[in-house]
């Protein structure tokens, strides 16, 4: 058993599960180079047979990182698996990640195939990875509701196909941690061959206990391997939290006494990557990556803050990232002063180019807004990568009138494949007009299913950004825009989902 904890990081696979929170490759590759600046040991980049799109982003992503191992997930069939390898090629270190459901409820109800083809087909997915490439992760979907003699054999018999990595996945979220904790146990007990693999958690926070499990099973159940998202996100109520996971290991290290490879000084900024590309806000009390973290409103806890930090602070906030100094850059900054900042938040620009076209987007914010914040900058980013990966649509400008009693209008103008259109609405407000006249001209048919309104940092002159959700003909898409006019940055967001409604890529459900 190995004294280090390998974190096996989905955000780009099962993260991407969340309706909404799809991502396109050039974004999936953006954050999967900020995942090896983290440090993270495997990045499973995607499933790779689902579709082209998540096909191309996992091939982008061997290629491109070299310092973790790179993993597809694949169904149980040769098929999937052979697409996996294929994408993996000339990965510095590949994994293949088959599955296959072991649950009496999910082989009778899902799969509609006995204990005895699901036994046969598993041993069968195992070997045939197993000759395609070195290191082989083997989940039994649903592990946690399994039988445990049944799962014994399968997991015995995959170890010995050549399974390198066995994980018992709480697909479900129905654990409750002492009880995880020794289901592992057992199974590590009773598979004769079980020191022949390393053994992982997967568990998913349907009763909000995905870290506690995750933890259990490290801790009595002996795994050495934990798959977590940034921010917990995921499917339903989201997946184990990386960075909840990693700083209860490096906070309690005289109780749990496990090494990590992570740099803790990028989560914060690998959290603000993932949320502003998703649309998928942090909640602020969220730990250690919400805004208010760190924060003390009562003056007890204040004051004693302020004599000791560890009177109530257990982890220091720069220690995972956050910033010091909030007012970074103003108008008068030069480019270097913003490439240095741009390097101290963990922002990496692909090339010169880039950081011309981002530094020119900053002047034209700082001729706006008189105080720049770190949120603003990773904002204006996050934004600029997304402009780039859009194909269809992109604003221009925005003109509204909005007056008590009266009826808000709106005139929008925004490229159609490059070409400038108008379009002009009225509406409930001048967010709605605005949207609305956008729609007139696009008429997309879908249904928008949220929209968001978040503010960058603290004060009136803040940047707005907005998340706006659609749907259409099952497909369901975030956009994000930001601005200090929310009504532009809604425009922004709007704009932004239609773009990735227009990527046609289709989206296979696959184990949790």
């Amino acid at each position: 058993m190995t004294d280090k904890l390998i974190i096996f990081d989905t955000t780009l696979r099962d993260g991407e599960q969340s309706p909404g929170a799809s991502m396109t490759r050039d974004e999936k590759l953006r954050i999967a180079r900020q995942l090896e600046r983290l440090k993270v040991d495997v990045i499973e980049a995607g499933f790779a047979a689902s579709s082209n799109g998540d096909f191309e982003a996992v091939q982008a992503i061997a290629l491109a990182i070299k310092d973790a191992t790179i993993c597809s997930l694949s169904r149980a069939n040769d098929r999937d698996i052979s697409r996996a390898a294929e994408a993996l090629k000339g990965a510095n270190s590949a994994r293949i990640h088959t599955f296959i459901a072991t649950s009496p409820l999910h082989m009778e109800k899902k799969l509609r195939m006995s204990p005895e083809q699901v036994f046969e087909q598993a041993k069968q997915s195992v070997r045939f990875a197993r000759n395609l490439v070195g290191d082989v992760e083997f989940s039994a979907e649903d592990g946690y509701r399994s039988e445990m003699d049944f799962l014994c054999r399968v997991v015995e018999a995959v170890i010995a196909e050549g399974a390198t990595t066995i994980n018992i996945p709480d697909t479900v979220g129905y654990a409750i941690p002492e009880l995880y904790g020794n289901f592992i146990k057992t199974l590590r007990e009773r598979v004769p061959n079980s020191d022949k693999a390393i053994w992982s958690v997967h568990c998913h926070n349907d009763l909000g206990m995905a870290v506690a499990n995750s933890l259990a099973g490290v801790m009595i159940g002996g795994a050495r391997q934990v798959e977590c998202t940034i921010n917990g996100l995921g499917e339903r109520a989201g997946n184990c939290s990386l960075e909840e996971v990693v700083m209860a290991i490096k906070t309690r290290k005289d109780y749990f006494n496990l090494d990590l490879n992570i740099d803790i000084k990028q989560i914060v900024a690998t959290s603000r990557m993932v949320s502003q590309t998703t649309g998928f806000v942090v909640q602020p009390n969220k730990a250690v990556v919400g805004a208010n973290a760190f924060a003390h409103a009562s003056g007890i806890h204040q004051d004693g803050v302020l004599k000791a930090r560890d009177t109530y602070e257990i982890m220091r906030a720069e220690d995972v990232g956050w910033s010091a100094n909030k007012i970074v850059l103003g108008k008068l900054s030069g480019r270097n002063a913003f490439k240095q900042r741009l390097e101290d938040l963990g922002v990496h620009m692909e090339s010169e180019a880039d950081i011309n076209t981002a530094f020119a987007k900053f002047k034209e914010l700082a001729d706006r807004k008189s105080e720049i914040f770190d949120e603003d900058i990773l904002a204006l980013v996050s934004e600029e990568s997304v402009s780039q990966a859009s194909e269809q649509y992109a604003f221009v400008s925005l003109s509204q009138h909005s007056e008590t009693g009266e009826r808000p209008y709106a005139s929008v103008v925004f490229t159609v494949a490059g070409k400038e259109v108008k379009a002009d609405s009225d509406g409930n407000g001048p967010v709605d007009a605005s949207l609305k006249a956008i729609e007139s001209h696009v008429q997309s048919g879908a249904e928008m299913v949220l929209y968001s309104v978040n503010a960058i940092s603290g004060s009136t002159e803040s940047q707005g950004e907005v998340t706006v959700r659609l749907q259409n003909s099952g497909r369901v898409v975030n956009g994000v825009g930001s601005d200090p006019d929310i009504v532009v940055a809604s425009a922004k967001a709007y704009l932004s989902a239609l773009n990735k409604l227009q990527s046609k890529s289709d989206r296979v459900a696959a184990q949790g």
